[in-house]
C-alpha cells in the first residue's frame, strides 16, 4: 500500500491505485492486524480515482479495523484524515465545526497531541470563515511547531491559506516562504491535503510574483505546483 501511495505521489495515480487495491484485497488473507493502517493509506489514494465523498467513508472502515486490533494511533489517523479532507469534499462549514468538536474529545481522551493540534489548526480557519469570533486555543502548538515538521508544515499552510483568503499579502508571503522550507521533509506518500496545498500555494506564489521584484522565482514556484495539479 505504501508503494502504491508513493508512485501515486510521483504522478502515476492509476498504477498506484492498482497497488492499493491489491493491498486491500490481501487483508482477508494476511495482515489483519495492520488493516487500519492499510485502509488509511489506501483511502488517501482512492479519493483521487473514486468519488471523493464516497471514498472518504472508507476511513470509517479503517477506524473500525484499527479499534478491533487495538491500534488507537491509526484509528485516530483515519478519523483525522476524514475530518481534515472535508474542506476538499465540499462539506458545509457548520458540519465541519461539529465534526471537529467530536474529534477533539477523542484525541484528548487518548492524549494524542499531534493530531489534536493539526485539526485545531484547521478549525481555527473554519471559525474565521464562518464569521465566528470564538478563539481557538492550542497550548501544545508552540512546542510541536518547534519539534514536528508535519505540524510546522500544516501551521504555515493554514496561515498562508487564510491570509490569502482575506487578502493579507505580507502574511501570505511570509508563511508561503516558510511552507516551502518544510517541503524537503514532507511525507513521501500521497494525501488528499496535498491537492489543497498545491492549489493554494500555487495561487499564492503567482500572487506574490505579481507584486514582488523577484518575479521569476515566484513564477517558477507557482509552475511547480501547477505541474503537480496536472499530474
Amino acid at each position: 500500500v505504501y508503494f502504491g501511495s508513493f508512485i501515486s505521489k510521483r504522478g502515476d495515480i492509476i498504477s498506484g491505485y492498482r497497488y492499493v487495491e491489491l493491498a486491500l484485497s490481501l487483508l482477508d488473507k494476511v495482515g489483519a492486524e495492520s488493516a487500519g493502517e492499510v485502509i488509511c493509506i489506501a483511502t488517501q489514494v482512492k479519493v483521487f480515482v473514486e468519488p471523493i465523498q464516497a471514498a472518504l467513508e472508507h476511513h470509517d472502515d479503517g477506524y473500525a479495523a484499527s479499534m478491533v486490533a487495538g491500534d488507537v494511533s491509526n484509528a485516530l489517523l483515519n478519523t483525522m484524515l476524514k475530518r481534515g479532507c472535508m474542506y476538499v469534499a465540499g462539506v458545509k462549514l457548520q458540519t465541519m465545526r461539529e465534526e471537529y468538536e467530536k474529534f477533539f474529545r477523542l484525541a484528548k481522551e487518548n492524549n494524542h497531541s499531534i493530531f489534536l493540534v493539526q485539526i485545531k489548526q484547521v478549525q481555527r480557519d473554519v471559525l474565521r470563515l464562518i464569521g465566528s469570533d470564538e478563539e481557538v486555543t492550542i497550548p501544545e502548538e508552540e512546542t510541536l511547531v518547534a519539534s514536528n515538521n508535519s505540524v510546522l508544515k500544516t501551521f504555515h499552510f493554514r496561515k498562508a491559506y487564510i491570509s490569502f483568503v482575506f487578502r493579507s499579502y505580507d502574511d501570505a508571503k511570509e508563511h508561503v516562504s516558510k511552507f516551502y522550507d518544510c517541503l524537503e521533509h514532507a511525507w513521501a506518500n500521497l494525501m488528499l491535503s496535498h491537492i489543497s496545498h498545491a492549489l493554494y500555494i500555487g495561487l499564492i506564489s503567482y500572487w506574490v510574483a505579481r507584486k514582488s521584484r523577484d518575479t521569476k522565482y515566484w513564477i517558477a514556484r507557482g509552475n511547480e505546483f501547477k505541474l503537480t495539479l496536472k499530474r
